[in-house]
């Protein structure tokens, strides 16, 4: 049985694995998804996150497998998180860490920039595992992105602050591909993949949630193997949309323009979807050397 901490906002159904129990602490409690016009709910604060920690840490059952985080919307409550972790790593150093550090997309921020700093210079370095999209890294390392050498120049920049493995989730594309990267060092063997995504029609919001937590899933299953992992997590993200795409063209064919519900991913009529993904994903090793022989 895995012990499996989750500190984030996304939908937790899609790890109802039957191996994992897990603990979720919400930043937002809100009611809908942030593309809804109104959003009614409460936040979480880093004083309220202690607490619930101290409860935890004072029950004895804080000892985790895996620390997953995702969306944080203030500057003190991440910096908590920072504490947090440094505290579960000092009764367990085997915990993974595993971080989506969530800023923005597109070429902007959709977060405090703050945060960027307290990701770059706190809570990076803490990691085993990030998966941020393409503006993400550019923001974290400092290297601008505009081609996949500026990419892997950028995943090396996180390598060098400590970080195990890097996932590229999403961001360079051609006209019908979306890329993945994966970048994992083990055993003193630096291992790079790429990853083609069909692109598929349509406007999805979530889908960056469910990546990371299927992710901490995969990784368990094929033993820290990059490769299949993320193959898994694409795959099942692939028939999910594609299901829900058809959802709407069955439910909704003439409408060219649909209201915010009628988007939303259709998690439970997707279940085989995620449990047994069945679309063939290709995969392209760019990279596999010594570490001692490569330079970032």
């Amino acid at each position: 049985m895995y012990q499996y901490v989750v500190v984030r906002s996304g939908s937790t159904y899609h790890r109802k694995y039957p191996e994992f129990r897990e603990k979720i602490i919400k930043f937002p409690l809100i009611h809908v998804f942030i593309a809804y016009k109104y959003v009614k709910g409460q936040r979480l604060n880093d004083e309220q996150l202690r607490e619930i920690y101290e409860g935890l840490k004072l029950n004895n059952i804080n000892k985790y497998s895996y620390v997953l985080t995702g969306y944080c919307g203030n500057e003190s409550f991440l910096l908590k998180i920072a504490d947090i972790v440094k505290d579960v790593k000092a009764t367990n150093p085997e915990v993974i860490f595993v971080c989506d550090p969530v800023l923005g997309d597109n070429g902007k921020y959709y977060t405090p920039k703050e945060l960027m700093p307290v990701y770059r210079d706190v809570i990076i370095p803490l990691a085993d595992i990030i998966a941020p999209n393409t503006f993400e890294l550019s923001e974290i390392s400092g290297q601008n992105i505009h081609n996949e050498k500026d990419c892997l120049k950028a995943i090396g920049i996180m390598h060098n602050k400590g970080v195990k493995t890097v996932i590229v989730t999403s961001g360079l594309e051609e006209e019908n591909l979306l890329f993945c990267y994966g970048s994992s060092i083990n055993d003193g063997i630096l291992i790079q993949y790429r990853f083609d995504i069909p692109k598929l029609p349509g406007m999805f919001v979530g889908t960056g949630d469910i990546f990371t937590s299927l992710l901490v899933v995969w990784l368990d299953k094929f033993h820290g193997n990059i490769k299949l992992a993320i193959e898994k997590v694409i795959s099942s993200i692939q028939g999910l949309l594609r299901r829900t795409g058809e959802k709407l063209c069955v439910s909704y064919p003439l409408r060219s323009c649909l209201d915010v519900s009628e988007l939303e991913l259709k998690l439970v009529q997707s279940r085989a979807d995620l449990l047994y993904p069945r679309f063939p994903i290709k995969v392209t090793m760019i990279l596999k050397e010594e570490l001692r022989n490569h330079v970032f």
